[in-house]
């Protein structure tokens, strides 16, 4: 008999069933604004200050399954023809980047806070800190 908890052969399913639901949340409501997930993630990494971001960083960020390194290179190239990025070395969003962040936010918070008004906001401030804990060791 295993003295391993049964939440940890649960927890991978349980995550990616969650992220699966609000991406397609998230998908929808960007689609209604003609923005995709991978522009909102690098419109809001950009718009989070504190840490500085390459041309480099950001693909690597952006980078997944069905996103390769090629489409995230588009990607940026697509943001900064449309001046909402700029940058040498580093990238920031313009006024004009920023002014689609907030708007995108917007348009996105109204559902989020809806569904997660459902839930106890102590539980989730520990799911929160658990997964970016996760996602540290994970990536160390």
């Amino acid at each position: 008999m295993s003295d391993t908890p049964p939440v940890y052969g649960q927890f991978g399913q349980a995550l990616g069933l969650a992220e699966r639901a609000l991406s397609a949340i998230l998908r929808e409501h960007l689609a209604q604004r003609n923005t995709v997930p991978e522009a909102w993630y690098t419109l809001r990494l950009l718009a989070g200050g504190g840490a500085a971001y390459s041309r480099g960083d950001l693909i690597r960020l952006l980078e997944r399954p069905g996103f390769d390194g090629e489409a995230a290179e588009s990607l940026l190239a697509h943001l900064e023809a449309d001046g909402l990025i700029e940058g040498d070395i580093e990238f920031d969003l313009t006024p004009t980047g920023q002014a689609r962040y907030e708007s995108l936010r917007e348009n996105i918070s109204g559902p989020s806070v809806e569904l997660l008004s459902h839930f106890d906001v102590q539980d989730l401030e520990t799911t929160v800190r658990t997964l970016q804990a996760i996602t540290a060791k994970a990536t160390a």
